[in-house]
């Protein structure tokens, strides 16, 4: 026996894993709990047995003896669900599982004398019939030795019931702290873009103006234009294929400003792409990428394709130059040499925007890619209403 109550009792004597006690509930439903059809069940097809098994040693008919333990059930399971929730408080050394037992087996006397009270009529008389006496201590001792058993069976169960919602509860709570840690480091990510979009749009307006290029005034007043339209639209914790791509050519258009005889540029999208989400600037980044990179480090320029293309379920955005090159073939896959942190970031906020599911490619163009560079995008083909797009 001292091998089946240790793994229960174990249960109950873990001091740094204690489950917290049930929550008061109200008294209707707490009657309801007590006489739930579950317990009822449970406390019948223990009850039947026992009776059967002490009328076949008695002179009293079976059925009486059927009669007298469902009795002295009923009343051991009121005791058990009252000690649930009464008294609101208990001493700190007595648990309230250990009271629930207790309780019990103190009503088994009592459930058997009222039993014994309703059967025979009246007083029972146990002085006078001591057959009544030895039946009525058979009676309790039989209900308190099951009794406590299954009280002990359904007590691990609850608790195990408990501890799986905890597990869960605190499983949503971990979910969500995760998305919100998500959330804030996306958006840190996306205020990082913005200064290093801004910085690097200037810096080229910079060297314009250094030159002393006739061309300056118009450049700036482009630029102006376009910051207006483009400069809100980075704050934004959603995109689209077509906002992006309305991005691309103003910030093209700009460049080829600036640099008329050293850019040519050609945008290609399928229509059924432009309505799917996107996470902010991110065909921006590779277009800039590509210029700063590419172009301008050339001396005869070059030419920038960018194409937007569905593919088995997925959205692909592809901007090619015929620019320098991958210079350092050697670089780290994840920050090539001479690119900066805008590919780097692009890299971590889709990673975050689509849990994993979006790649970032970069190769060069040629044998050695002395041809220039390809940069690839391609994540899964979502709408902004069935994404929450980051």
């Amino acid at each position: 026996m001292r091998a089946i109550a240790a793994p229960a009792l174990a249960l109950f004597y873990r001091p740094a894993m204690s489950i917290a006690a049930p929550a008061p509930v109200p008294p209707s439903r707490h009657l309801a709990r007590i006489f739930s059809v579950g317990r009822l069940v449970t406390m019948v097809c223990a009850a039947l047995p026992i009776g059967v098994v002490i009328g076949l040693e008695s002179q009293t008919p079976t059925r009486i003896w059927l009669v007298r333990v469902l009795i002295t059930g009923l009343v051991a399971l009121v005791a058990y669900g009252v000690a649930e929730q009464w008294p609101a408080r208990l001493p700190r050394w007595l648990g309230r599982w250990v009271f629930q037992l207790l309780l019990l087996a103190a009503a088994m006397p009592l459930g058997g004398l009222a039993a014994y009270w309703i059967t025979v009529g009246g007083n029972p008389q146990f002085g006078a019939n001591p057959l009544r006496i030895s039946g009525l201590a058979q009676l309790s001792l039989s209900g308190i030795f099951f009794g406590v058993w299954i009280a002990l069976v359904a007590l691990v169960r609850n608790r195990e019931a408990l501890a799986h919602e905890q597990a869960l509860a605190f499983e949503r709570e971990r979910a969500t702290l995760a998305r919100q840690a998500t959330d804030a480091r996306l958006r840190l990510l996306q205020a990082q873009v913005q200064p290093h979009f801004l910085f690097n749009t200037l810096a080229n307006v910079q060297a314009l103006v250094d030159t002393g290029s006739p061309q300056a005034s118009r450049v700036l007043g482009s630029l102006i234009a376009y910051l207006r339209a483009a400069v809100p639209r980075l704050d934004e914790h959603g995109s689209t294929v077509a906002r992006e791509v309305d991005l691309v050519r103003a910030y093209l258009d700009l460049m080829q400003m600036r640099m008329p005889d050293r850019l040519q540029y050609s945008v290609s999208v399928e229509p059924d792409a432009l309505p799917l989400a996107c996470p902010p600037t991110t065909l921006l980044t590779l277009v800039e990428n590509a210029v700063r990179h590419g172009i301008d480090p050339a001396e005869q320029g070059g030419r920038i394709d960018v194409v937007v293309q569905l593919w088995a379920g997925r959205c692909r955005l592809r901007v090619s130059d015929t620019g320098v090159g991958l210079r350092n073939s050697d670089a780290p896959a994840d920050r090539p040499a001479g690119l900066g942190t805008g590919l780097t970031t692009l890299n971590e906020r889709l990673r975050l925007a689509f849990d994993g599911q979006a790649q970032l490619r970069l190769s060069g163009r040629g044998e050695r890619g002395e041809l220039g560079t390809e940069a690839e995008v391609e994540f899964p083909a979502t709408f902004p209403s069935t994404r929450a797009a980051a």
